[in-house]
């Protein structure tokens, strides 16, 4: 196979060798070139990661739905009634709507993330205090500083054990206290602390300074009944959250006498839209990145191409000499194509190993940190092989216009050349 042939490579490589200056100057338009897309796609590829990072733990196919004011009467109802749902509707919910994955019924001392006063041994703490459910850490998780989550034994028995945030920590207890096991003060009751949580990365739903007790201890230590403030719900992954929040108002609407109309009554936020809007971004970005990157790479190949241009008018007396003393127009065309294929391949996995390294330098200084989102900003092993097989191919074809004026130039002319 002329793949393997020892006097075509040893005939290329003496050729390139001939003029390394000018070799190693064509090659840099390629080095440069394969540098740009490597840190384009690798920095695309490092926000898509960092991102990934910034919502980890945080359901991404997931809703809030709560309970507001009727924008329209309806069947003798005014306008303006207030809607507040019941534990019930949870079950109703779950049932009547498969595709949800998770439902955690919430409830919050107070109204509209209202501030309660927490109390230790005459410490104060201005803190957010929620009765929920194990399921809601399925939805927002915490990071556990300290402790654990509530479980279904809380619920069950309805223990007065609380979670409570850092900031709540450091309000109450002095640097370095033990809180597993002590006691705080909510509206006159205690509840022990059986953990400490900090906000899962950038993602601070209900924040640091916030307390989480059982729901159904919360029913009757602050006498809320089957009252239920809110619901965080978690749509299997198949299903658009869309589709799922139009059917909730649809059921809840018929429950409470809302008009089929009012946009106002139930509350909603979809966090999948946010996700949605992300992963989006960051695919036009890798996109983006691409084509620029490639463009430039082809910019770096044609550049070959016309010194190779060069190179085939310098030896038109060789290539004369070769025609004359047998070789075919095949022949002459694979060795210039092949010399392309040579400099491109060589230039771009140069330029492949510098950018890797400016790659690791930046994941060195700011993959590991929480505020900027940039995490292992490498190019994956596909993107690698589209690019290189890309980069290839355009020399291929670059090198057959020197490849073929090669071949046009007859013997006999060649060897009159002075």
């Amino acid at each position: 196979m002329w793949l393997f042939d020892k006097d075509l490579w040893i005939e290329i490589f003496h050729t390139l060798g001939k003029n390394m200056l000018r070799t190693f100057l064509t090659m840099l338009g390629v080095i440069f070139a394969m540098i740009i897309l490597v840190l384009l796609l690798g920095s695309a590829n490092g926000m898509s990661n960092g991102f990934n990072k910034l919502f980890a733990g945080t359901a991404s196919n997931s809703l809030f739905v709560w309970g507001q004011s009727t924008s329209e009467p309806y069947k003798g109802f005014e306008r303006g009634r207030r809607i507040r749902y019941k534990l019930e509707d949870a079950s109703i919910l779950k049932t009547q709507i498969p595709e949800i994955e998770v439902l955690a019924p919430r409830i919050e001392l107070g109204n509209h993330r209202g501030i309660v006063t927490v109390y230790r041994n005459g410490q104060t703490s201005g803190s957010a205090v929620y009765g929920d459910f194990p399921e809601i850490d399925n939805i927002t998780k915490k990071k556990l500083v300290e402790g654990r989550f509530l479980n279904q034994t809380d619920i069950e028995g309805s223990k007065k054990v609380c979670v409570i945030g850092e900031e709540t920590y450091k309000l109450l207890f002095d640097k370095g206290e033990k809180a597993i096991g002590e006691d705080i003060r909510i509206n006159g009751i205690y509840f022990s602390v059986v953990g400490i949580y900090k906000p899962n990365n950038n993602i601070n739903i209900d924040g640091e300074n916030a307390v989480f007790i059982p729901f159904t201890t919360f029913q009757k230590a602050f006498n809320s009944g089957d009252r239920m403030g809110w619901m965080a719900i978690a749509v299997e992954e198949s299903t658009p959250v869309p589709v799922v929040e139009k059917q909730i108002k649809d059921i809840l609407k018929a429950k409470y006498d809302i008009h089929p109309d009012d946009e106002r009554a139930i509350g909603s936020f979809d966090l999948s839209e946010i996700f949605n809007n992300i992963t989006a971004f960051t695919t036009v970005l890798k996109g983006f990145s691409f084509f620029v990157g490639i463009f430039t790479l082809l910019a770096g190949v044609i550049a070959i191409s016309n010194i190779l241009l060069i190179t085939v008018k310098e030896r038109t007396q060789e290539i004369g000499v070769r025609r004359a003393l047998g070789a075919t127009p095949k022949i002459v065309k694979r060795q210039i194509v092949v010399e392309a294929i040579v400099l491109t391949a060589f230039a771009g996995l140069v330029g492949f190993a510098i950018a890797v390294g400016i790659l690791s330098i930046l994941n060195a200084m700011w993959g590991s940190g929480d505020d900027f989102p940039f995490v292992k900003p490498m190019i994956s092993v596909p993107q690698f092989i589209i690019s290189f097989i890309l980069m290839v191919g355009l020399s291929v074809l670059i090198g057959l216009l020197p490849a073929n004026r090669a071949v046009r130039i007859k013997p006999i002319d060649a060897l009159r050349e002075e």
